[in-house]
């Protein structure tokens, strides 16, 4: 018998005026409009530049129109500047997606923008954006400026490798990584006057897999000036980066520290022995992390240090702000959303999303394609059924759920391993097939072995 669907119930008061007290704002980066009750002024609408003295009087305007909450659209950084003045002012904002706040069309400038936004949000059919509290804030910024740090580093190592090619030195050919050991000694010494290929080769790590032969063959080339003070320049800016990359870590190390730690009963992750690698951070962060979110998110398979701060540097710890791991994932765009007309579903894509979050579980969903867990088997099933594009998106949805209910319950994970999910997955399938055979009359056996 099919299920009775839940017819719901509408709610015919919806547009009864909610909040009485609400204002509108359209922030640009020279002007700002707000707009308050009518009423309340005899220019509801007003105009302010975008000077900190300008923010104030705004501050002190809303105060005197007894406006106790305002909705702004989150559009570029214009908008944390006045965001961050009127709540330390005890304002309550609403900060809103401009994709839902949509003004009619033919009608958009920045004071009708700022009307309609003060008429939605009186209303209540304005929905705040999340934001992180202030210290997950200070995190975050912190975090991207460090990802920022490795992708401008990164744009000069492919500098150097372009000097080299000018200068017919194959040291990408015999290295496959020239920032490591044997390249970074060999480019210090090109860049010092070395030009002796054996000598050069002699800078050769122990574990290198190259021969001193090898890498002197490569190492053969036209020394040309200008190649060679690019090659210095761009060995300069990479090191300058590396120390700015330092100093970060530095920052993020004494923001840790600062922070309160979670109580928990678990035993904390045990300290880590294999050499740092690069782009990796400079202290210890499995600990740190494991300190604010009472947790040990690493252990988690796919997930590195690095993606876990991320992670939690966009979401924080509080997993109270989304009621299920349904709404979670689709928070972060990772899970399907079903559009549904005449009783059919018509697709079950992603919503098109920049959540960084959600990309850094994507990347750490990819790693799984060769490990031997129960993530890494899902991982490589979903992907002979659907392709690595949607096994991906679904890898990550369930990271993104093993996340959230570790975060909210404080409970560890446990890795059933790869050969348990198969087995799951059998017993699964196996009670799917008795069960239509039982509706077709028939009665599955299995077969003597």
């Amino acid at each position: 018998m099919a299920q009775r669907k839940q017819v719901r119930k509408l709610d015919y008061d919806v547009l009864e005026q909610i909040n009485l007290d609400a204002a509108g704002a359209d922030v640009g980066d020279e002007e700002i409009w707000v707009t308050v009750p009518r009423g309340r002024d005899p220019e509801p609408t007003q105009e302010f530049k975008t000077f900190t003295a300008d923010l104030r009087r705004i501050a002190d305007w809303l105060g005197a129109c007894g406006v106790t909450t305002l909705a702004m659209e989150s559009t570029g950084v214009y908008w944390i500047p006045l965001y961050e003045l009127l709540e330390s002012r005890g304002f309550d904002v609403c900060l809103v997606n401009a994709r839902h706040v949509k003004n009619v069309a033919g009608r958009k400038d920045d004071i009708t923008d700022s009307q309609w936004l003060q008429q939605l949000h009186t209303y209540g059919l304005l929905h705040a954006s999340f934001r992180p509290p202030e210290h997950i804030c200070a995190l975050r910024a912190l975090v991207r400026h460090r990802d920022t740090l490795i992708t401008h580093r990164s744009a000069h190592i492919q500098h150097m490798q372009k000097a080299l090619q000018q200068m017919n030195i194959k040291l990408t050919t015999v290295l496959s990584d020239i920032t490591g050991v044997t390249g970074m000694k060999i480019i210090r010494a090109i860049v010092s006057g070395v030009r002796d290929p054996y000598v050069l080769a002699g800078y050769r790590h122990g574990q290198c897999h190259r021969s001193v032969e090898q890498i002197a063959l490569a190492l053969e080339g036209n020394y040309r000036l200008e190649h060679l003070f690019t090659l210095q320049q761009a060995l300069e800016l990479y090191d300058f980066y590396a120390q700015q990359l330092q100093a970060c870590d530095e920052q993020l190390e004494a923001l840790y520290v600062a922070y309160e730690a979670r109580p928990t009963d678990q035993p904390p992750p045990k300290p880590r022995t294999r050499k740092r690698r690069k782009n990796q951070p400079h202290f210890d962060l499995r600990t740190q992390m494991y300190r604010i979110t009472g947790v040990d998110l690493v252990a988690v398979d796919g997930l590195d240090v690095l993606t876990v701060q991320k992670v939690i540097a966009e979401v924080g710890t509080d997993m109270s702000c989304w009621p299920t791991h349904k709404h979670f994932g689709s928070w972060l765009g990772v899970a399907p959303q079903h559009q549904i007309t005449g009783g059919k579903i018509k697709s079950r894509g992603t919503a098109k999303n920049a959540n960084r979050a959600a990309t850094a579980l994507r990347v750490a969903a990819q790693s799984l394609w060769r490990s031997d867990s129960a993530l890494g088997a899902f991982y490589r099933r979903q992907k002979a059924r659907h392709g690595p594009a949607k096994a991906t998106t679904a890898t990550a949805y369930k990271l993104a759920r093993i996340i959230y209910h570790m975060l909210k319950e404080q409970q560890p994970y446990r890795d059933p391993g790869a050969t348990a999910y198969q087995q799951q997955h059998r017993e699964r399938a196996v009670r799917n097939l008795r069960r239509k055979a039982a509706q077709l009359g028939y009665r599955l056996e299995e077969a003597p072995s």
